[in-house]
């Protein structure tokens, strides 16, 4: 999510030129925000000096300096009024006094009552156990990973667990981009670190377009709903804590198809439109059939603006930066060097699903988008982001999640070497990998 200037809610921040490098302070009334696009060059400094304010959900602790990457783009939100402090360049910062933060905090109050009846209902009631699991829904660019964090976020100040589940191969909230992922939320979310990495259940697609591989894509999301399904059946607290699922911007065509296809997998209860009326109108369709689920329009936020193309292409970049190295550099990844026959590297999808000569005549032979075939270690792997899956043999790579993630930084053909880029030190968990289309020149 990205915020941008809206003409008719800009207010000038205290301190003069948004471009200027120097301490400001920036008095929120109640129910407004600081929107804040961080420089691309320096990092920016913030402290809530009084009053009270969060940064999507989280609250911030009064007098604690915030550093902020480059980049970053996030907003100060207060209900009863506060002092914000910024200490360094940003792109752009502007005050807004229209938001959507009511109805979203309105949204969190029946989540919260749902999950206490959850919670109070018989573990044995598989049904009535089963706390609210929320998919939120909406075209690019419409604040869908935003307001799930702030849902989250405000759950788990209730003393909540929810699963976070991100679908959107994109970008990528929870790991790198071409995964799926899901991860308990046992704290508000830190405004400046993220979702968590202690204990993602992640799964590689391999692409950032679910159209390279739909079959695949489907199939990755069954698998992760149901090992999920299967913690939840084992832990009480989770199941009535339920989840909320990021999905893609994808709503046209096949997008739409894989959205049903998410919310009859995961069996979504509570479906958040963000900003398009007619795929409202088209849910709620759908929805008339299904008697638990419910369908909800919201307005969107008025500082989420587009973001072309090349943007997303460097976003995903910048993500698998920080995989490796951290958002402030303050991971050390380790080069490693393998030989060929130490690693299988593999495919999914591609390879004819039979021989010509076995098809009726004139037909040809169609690749097979779930056929994992092995692959030959060459030049053509440079660059590459590899998934090391947890398979223990090649026909579980389909099924299995994934350990994490290396990145190729030489083939040595002569000596028959693999050198790679690793988060730790050490072997690798499971000597297959598994490699799609996702690439990185690291700069």
């Amino acid at each position: 999510m990205s915020y941008g200037g809206a003409t008719n809610m800009m207010a000038p921040a205290i301190g003069g030129s948004s471009s200027a490098s120097s301490v400001k302070q920036v008095k929120l009334e109640r129910e407004s925000e600081l929107r804040i696009e961080v420089g691309n060059e320096t990092p920016l400094k913030l402290r809530l000096l009084n009053g009270s304010a969060e940064i999507f959900g989280s609250e911030l602790a009064p007098e604690t300096w915030l550093t902020f990457p480059p980049r970053v783009k996030f907003a100060v939100f207060t209900w009863y009024g506060a002092t914000i402090e910024m200490d360094g360049a940003t792109e752009t910062d502007y005050t807004a006094d229209e938001t959507p933060m009511i109805s979203y905090v309105n949204v969190n109050a029946v989540l919260d009552a749902r999950r206490k009846r959850a919670k109070a209902s018989s573990p044995n009631d598989s049904e009535a156990s089963k706390g609210p699991r929320v998919i939120v829904v909406g075209p690019t660019d419409s604040g869908k990973s935003t307001l799930s964090r702030m849902l989250l976020s405000w759950a788990a100040k209730q003393g909540w667990k929810p699963t976070f589940v991100d679908l959107d191969i994109g970008q990528g909230s929870i790991t790198v981009p071409g995964s799926i992922a899901a991860t308990p939320i046992e704290l508000p979310i830190d405004p400046v670190e993220g979702i968590p990495l202690e204990m993602p259940l992640v799964y590689f697609y391999g692409h950032t377009t679910p159209s390279n591989n739909v079959d695949l894509y489907k199939t990755i999301v069954n698998e992760l709903a149901q090992m999920l399904e299967t913690q939840f059946s084992r832990n009480a607290e989770s199941r009535a804590a339920g989840m909320v699922i990021n999905s893609m911007g994808w709503i046209e065509g096949t997008g739409y198809e894989l959205l049903l296809h998410a919310i009859d997998t995961f069996k979504a209860s509570v479906i958040l439109v963000l900003g398009q009326e007619k795929l409202f109108s088209m849910l709620k369709a759908v929805a008339k059939n299904k008697p638990n689920v419910d369908v909800v329009k919201l307005q969107k936020s008025g500082g989420v603006v587009s973001r072309n193309a090349k943007f997303r292409q460097k976003a995903r970049g910048y993500r698998i930066r920080e995989y490796f190295y951290g958002l402030t550099n303050d991971l050390s990844p380790h080069s490693n060097i393998a030989n060929f026959s130490d690693l299988l590297v593999y495919r999914i999808g591609g390879g004819p699903q039979a021989p010509r000569s076995a098809l009726p005549i004139g037909a040809d032979p169609v690749a097979s988008p779930l056929r994992v075939t092995p692959v030959n270690i060459d030049r053509d792997l440079l660059h590459m982001v590899l998934a090391v899956s947890y398979a223990k043999e090649p026909d579980q790579i389909l099924s299995s999640n994934v350990a994490g993630f290396i990145y190729i930084t030489d083939i040595d053909i002569q000596r028959k070497k693999i050198t790679y880029l690793a988060p730790s030190a050490g072997e690798l968990p499971s000597k297959y990998l598994i490699v799609g289309t996702l690439t990185w020149l690291e700069t």
